[in-house]
Parts: structure tokens; sequence; C-alpha cells
């Protein structure tokens, strides 16, 4: 069984900084792309920032100069790092990975539980 576990989530003012961190654990035998999504209320869950394995990213339009999406491949960690918040940015943020457990010949997706990001104005 494959895990994520997110941290470092919080409150914020606008302006502020936070990053996240999202550790997969479990029986991995590779992990290709990794990603942040983000849910705010009443809004379907979108695509904030994505790497893949050889460190390829790719940002939503309204993240990108703020986000750095960034992976540890020998600790299976995203991270991103978020600068100059903004209000529009609250959500709850969700990791997730594609990944290939041991002994298996296939991708599967994880999703964490996910944390909450609050900016004040």
């Amino acid at each position: 069984q494959v895990q994520l576990v997110e941290s470092g989530g919080g409150l914020v003012q606008a302006g502020g900084s936070l990053r996240l961190s999202c550790a997969a654990s479990g029986s991995i035998s590779s992990i290709n792309t990794m990603g942040w999504y983000r849910q705010a209320p009443g809004k379907q869950r979108e695509l904030v920032a994505r790497i893949t394995s050889g460190s390829t990213t790719n940002y939503a339009d309204s993240v990108k100069g703020r986000f750095t999406i960034s992976r540890d491949n020998a600790r299976n960690t995203v991270y991103l790092q978020m600068n100059s918040l903004k209000p529009e940015d609250t959500a709850v943020y969700y990791c997730n990975a594609d990944f290939e457990p041991v002994g298996f010949l296939h991708f599967y997706v994880a999703w964490g539980q996910g944390t909450q990001v609050t900016v004040s104005s």
C-alpha cells in the first residue's frame, strides 16, 4: 500500500509564503510524475504544478512566476514553494503521484489527504 502525506499548509497573509511537502511511502518501485492540485470551495479540483522524474515541470498560468515545484527522488518527496500568495490561492492542496508498485508492471495514481492553505487579505 502506498501513502502520500502532505504537510506545510496553514494561514498566511497576502504576499506571504508557504512551502508544502509531500512524502510517498510504501512498496514503491518507481515514481513517474508527481504533482500538486488544489480545490477551492464550490470549484473543481485543478492542476497547480507537476514535475516528472526527469524534473520537467509545468504550471498553471495562475501560479507561474510565484510557485516552484521540486522533488527529491531519493526521498520520494515533492515540494511546492509558494510565494506572493493571494487570497485566490486559498484552497485544499492535494499531492498526487504516478507510481509503479514493487512487483507490478503498471503505474497507478495515488492522492494525499490534502492540506488547507488559507491566504488572508
